[in-house]
Parts: structure tokens; sequence; C-alpha cells
């Protein structure tokens, strides 16, 4: 499918630094990368100079953009990298390597609740858990993938996946047992 006209004039006035074309290419996409960002970073105004941050590089690299696949997949990308390198340079992002390799489970059940509460408790999980849950079930990323961006074995990350399901699940049939869901 190709491109739009305006996504067309988007890129160019971009790539020729126009500052009203980067203002509505802002404008038009910031609530949705904010809530990228927030996928993985709790605090709001964190997730928000991120977001910023991720825009200066889009504005900063947008010659480097070869048009295959959609724009807002690319600023996408680009978000979630910044997210990533945030929470690496807070330290909040740690690459132990030393997880136990469990076996993956290949049959989920998801419960069903309100989307809400499910990302709540999503932000609840600890952090190497989070993340790769909301790249994994959020974002579409391979375990491969995630190996890459996050410098951890495939294995650790299907562990994640796997210990952040288990501690979704638990939280949601306390939830349930306790009449608050």
């Amino acid at each position: 499918m190709g491109k739009t006209k305006k996504e067309i004039h988007n890129i160019d006035g971009l790539r020729a630094n126009d500052e009203l074309v980067q203002k509505a290419v802002y404008e038009a996409l910031a609530p949705k990368m904010l809530g990228a960002c927030l996928n993985f970073i709790s605090d709001r105004s964190m997730a928000e100079e991120v977001m910023n941050n991720g825009f200066v590089k889009v504005f900063f690299n947008i010659k480097k953009y070869k048009q295959e696949g959609s724009f807002e997949g690319w600023v996408r990308k680009i978000m979630i990298r910044e997210s990533l390198s945030f929470l690496r340079k807070k330290k909040f992002l740690i690459s132990d390597q030393s997880d136990a390799i469990l076996e993956h489970q290949k049959t989920y059940q998801k419960p069903v609740a309100e989307v809400s509460e499910i990302q709540r408790l999503v932000m609840e999980l600890p952090v190497e858990f989070k993340l790769v849950f909301n790249l994994y079930a959020i974002e579409g990323y391979s375990h491969k993938e995630i190996s890459e961006l996050l410098k951890i074995p495939e294995a650790t990350s299907k562990t994640r996946l796997f210990r952040a399901r288990k501690l979704l699940k638990e939280q949601l049939t306390t939830k349930k047992s306790n009449g608050r869901f």
C-alpha cells in the first residue's frame, strides 16, 4: 500500500526542517508515542521527557527513514529504543543473565478483566518482566528481537515473559478471590 500525499508531504517537510510540519507531526503522534513510552516508564513526567527526546531524534534522523513500512511504526521504534536507553542510563534495566531457564508455557488463558486494571497490574511488575511483557505482548517483538534490544539471552526473554504472565495471573486470581475484580 502506498503512502498518502499527506504522509509524503510530511516526510518532505520534515526533511526540509519545516517547523510547522514538525509541530503538526508532533501533535498528531504525541498521544500514541507517550502511550508507548508509558508502557516502559511508569512516571508520566519521565515518559514525556523520553518522548520529547525521541521526537528530537526523529526530526534529526529523518533522512534515515527509508519510507519502507509506516512512518508511525518507525517513530514508535525510536520511542521504544529511547525508553530502553533511558532505563539503562538510570540503572532501572538490569541485564541479569543468571535467571533460571524455565520451559515456556505454550498455552496461556488470558483472564477476562478490565483493560485498565490489567495495564495497572503490568505497570506493577518488576522492571525486567514488564519490559519483556510489553515488548512481546504489546509491541509484537520476537524473543530474538527482545534479546538484541535488551542485550539478554533469548532464553532469558522467554523466562521473563513466562514469569510476567505467571505473576499477572496470580494477581488477577487474588483480586477475583477477594472480590475486587
